[in-house]
Formats: C-alpha cells, structure tokens, sequence
C-alpha cells in the first residue's frame, strides 16, 4: 500500500511539475508575446504621432515665400542620398542646400494653399533657380497641374 501511495504521490508531484512548468512558460510566453505587442503598438502611435500630431499642433517658423520648387527623376528612386539613406519618391523627403539632414519642412503650394510635411535626408537642388527638390509623392499631393515639373512654394521649419 505505501508503494502504491508513492508511486500515486510522485505521479502527482511530477504531473503538479509539469503543469506549473507549463503554467509559467505559458506566462512568460504571453508576456512575451503581449512585451511585443506592447513595443510594436508603441511604435506605430509614434509613427503616426509624427505624421498626424506634427500636422495639427507643430510650430512652424515661416522661412521663405515665393521658392521655387521641383521634384527628383525617377532615376533616383533606390539610390543613397548624402544623409546615406536610401531615397524612395514614395515617402515625403526633401533635398535642401542648408537645413540638417532630419528637418521637417512644411511646404506649401501658393497657388491652391496644400501642404505637405516633408523631412529633408539629401542636399541640392543643383540648379541655381530652384529651392528645394520634394519626393515624387510629396510634389504631386499639392500640386494643381500634376503635369507641372515646378511649383511656388512656402517653406516653414518644424519648431522643436
């Protein structure tokens, strides 16, 4: 009978093991999962806190009025810029000859009052007339005439 009660009191202890075992492996598992989820969720409100929260309470300093601006070729798409980011004319970008790499500009088009918040990850424009180079994307959301290559522009810079 106490063999029997061993035998039972072991089975018992080891399966009590292994359930705790798998209790807290499930816990640190959730908790893993729920860390990863925490982090991701945290990054996308960042993101789309830069993107929408920078639209609606950023200060913007007025710099310039009347600048001229134009759009990069897609020749450039995939290629380094000098800031050694590579340049997507899908995202709102801009070159600039003096502003830091990492400014956000708000651009605005004088003819019909649109505007775009680019960052600036490159330096040019190379032609003596021109302002600013935008991404493709960026360009076409505030131009009127999507056939256009250039614009008149307002420029303000993100307060910080």
């Amino acid at each position: 009978m106490s063999k029997k009660l061993t035998t039972l009191f072991l089975s018992i202890t080891i399966a009590g093991l292994a359930i705790s075992q798998t209790v807290v492996s499930d816990r640190h598992k959730s908790s893993i999962q729920k860390d990863s989820i925490k982090k991701s969720k945290i990054l996308v409100e960042q993101e789309i806190v830069s993107d929408t929260l920078v639209i609606e309470t950023g200060k913007f300093k007025f710099y310039k009025k009347g600048a001229h601006a134009s759009y990069y070729a897609d020749k450039f798409n995939g290629k380094r810029t000098t800031s050694g980011k590579r340049f997507d004319n899908n995202k709102y970008t801009a070159a600039h000859k003096k502003f830091p790499f990492g400014t956000k500009l708000r651009i605005t088009n004088e003819a019909n009052g649109k505007s775009v918040i680019v960052e600036v990850i490159d330096r040019g424009p190379f032609v003596r007339s021109r302002e600013i180079d935008l991404s493709k994307r960026a360009f076409m959301e505030i131009a009127n005439n999507r056939s256009s290559g250039a614009i008149m522009v307002t420029m303000e810079v993100l307060q910080k």
